[in-house]
């Protein structure tokens, strides 16, 4: 049996998974690593983590699923997008890496807006939010004049990994397009947009496709992993275009539902005709040619996690999550709004924060945990409503990562969407989308479609119930209120704890 090994580089953590020529998971391991936060609205990680984690996962794979490493045919990623990886001359990184989720960049985005405005919407099909690349760079370009002028290229966090398993320095265009400094419909980096910032084009490196073969694993890297140096080493994907392709999200009449950290609405886009007019993001696929749309809700599980770590440590996830089924369809007249972080779709406000709206003495635990459920779902709800007011009626939502997990929680999705939400197999995200990426670049499979045939596997489908999605439809239409009644008033605390900090 010949195997693929799919690397999944997180915020938190790297999975690998181990699969085989008929889709089956014959291992997977994992390695965490830390997130360094140096002041408020910071959010940085050592690129040397990385490649540890990943050595680290790798040799735990072998050990655990006693597989050949002249077995493994090939590899592939997906990663962690935005994260802004400057390299010198010499190929050594220059500072912490700036991840998707450090804010410090609001200057630097309002700035963009200001000198290109829709030109830049037009060439990059994105707004330049805090998250995405182009800011980070211009932070450091005045912000840490040394260092810039030390700066060779950037890339970003798994072609990071990706050079230090192969010693070929690259970056796959679906991760690149959100470095908002891509042409998405010419598929190339933008003159114009590095001429209207001072931007060398040197900096920008060469762009490869997803399922391209970029190298072989090098001689080291082998020594030090076990991997052989016959495997193949693909391009890989950004995150979301790989959790869409692990899902099947290969038709246009289906989205995906994907709550890790973040949460994301995304649906496959064959062609560039669409315009959503920088509401939603656009980007190019991990299948060549192809791309995808998506929103984004900054604090979906995270909103979870933080509820539960908060006010329920010591409960199991299950009994927690649970709790929510003793409660009611609006949570007993609570609703909760995810924005702890601030929001990017549809509000793109770095200052927004959430709310508990509705707190009566009567509410328990169980409604608490209900009302973020909910709250979550309607998030996505905005999202959903930005297709359809842009003539996107999708047939079906695969859910996948965190929301997956909960029977309740699933039938919530279906309710709020009135839509059939699907529940895979086995379902490995954006892990099993980059063992999908070398799988099809081995030539295992002529397409996606047909590896999606062997690889992916629907458990159940959920139907929406017509009672729940009435009362749901009532509810998220006070829902929508809390943002422009809440904004002002967040913003203001927001400030006010940031000037009162020692």
């Amino acid at each position: 049996m010949k195997y693929v090994i799919g690397v999944d580089l997180g915020t938190s953590a790297v999975k690998v998974l181990l699969v085989d020529q008929s889709g089956a998971v014959t291992a997977q391991a994992s390695a965490a690593y830390p997130l360094q936060q140096p002041q408020p609205g910071y959010s940085e990680q050592n690129p040397e983590d990385w490649v540890s984690g990943v050595k680290d996962a790798i040799e735990k794979l072998f050990a655990t699923s006693k597989v050949a490493a002249s077995d493994i045919e090939g590899l592939s990623y997906s990663g962690q997008m935005h994260g802004l990886v400057l390299l010198d001359a010499a190929g050594k990184v220059l500072r912490p890496a700036i991840l998707w989720n450090d804010t410090r960049t609001t200057k630097q985005s309002e700035e963009i807006m200001a000198k290109m405005g829709d030109k830049f919407l037009e060439i990059t099909r994105n707004r330049p939010l805090e998250g995405f690349t182009l800011p980070k760079i211009l932070w450091v370009k005045e912000n840490e004049p040394e260092i810039f002028k030390q700066a060779a290229t950037f890339v970003l966090p798994k072609d990071y990994v990706r050079y230090r398993m192969t010693g070929t320095l690259n970056m796959e265009l679906s991760d690149a397009a959100g470095t908002v400094m891509v042409d998405i419909a010419k598929k190339a980096w933008s003159q114009e947009v590095c001429d209207a910032f001072d931007l060398p084009m040197s900096i920008c490196p060469p762009l490869v496709e997803a399922t391209d073969q970029v190298g072989m694993i090098s001689a080291d890297f082998a020594k030090e992993s076990g991997l052989a140096t016959s495997t193949a080493v693909f391009g890989g994907g950004a995150d979301n275009a790989c959790g869409a392709i692990g899902a099947g999200i290969l038709r246009p009449d289906q989205a995906m539902c994907s709550i890790g950290t973040s949460g994301v609405i995304l649906a496959y886009e064959p062609d560039t005709q669409a315009d959503y007019h920088g509401q939603l993001h656009f980007f190019n696929h991990a299948v060549p040619g192809r791309f995808y749309s998506m929103g984004v809700t900054l604090a979906a599980g995270y909103s979870l996690s933080w509820f539960k770590k908060t006010f329920a440590p010591e409960a199991s996830f299950n009994d927690f999550v649970g709790s929510a089924s003793t409660s009611t369809i609006g949570a007993h007249g609570l609703l909760f709004a995810p924005y702890i972080v601030g929001e990017r779709t549809p509000y793109a406000d770095a200052k927004i924060r959430g709310s508990f709206i509705g707190i009566d003495g009567k509410q328990t635990r169980a409604d608490f945990v209900r009302a973020v459920l909910e709250g979550i779902v309607f998030s996505f709800r905005d999202i959903l409503d930005i297709y359809e007011a842009n003539g996107k009626n999708f047939k079906q939502l695969v859910s996948i990562g965190g929301g997956s997990k909960s029977e309740l929680w699933l039938q919530i999705q279906a309710d709020i969407f009135n839509k059939e939400v699907v529940r895979l197999e086995s379902e490995q995200g954006p892990g099993m989308g980059a063992a999908m990426i070398a799988a099809v670049g081995l030539g295992w499979f002529a397409d996606f479609s047909g590896c999606a045939e062997k690889f992916i596997a629907v458990k159940k489908v959920y139907q929406p119930n017509p009672e729940h999605v009435a009362e749901y439809q009532q509810l998220h239409q006070i829902y929508q209120q809390i943002y422009p009644q809440t904004k002002k008033m967040t913003g203001a605390l927001l400030d006010f704890e940031e000037s009162h900090q020692v």
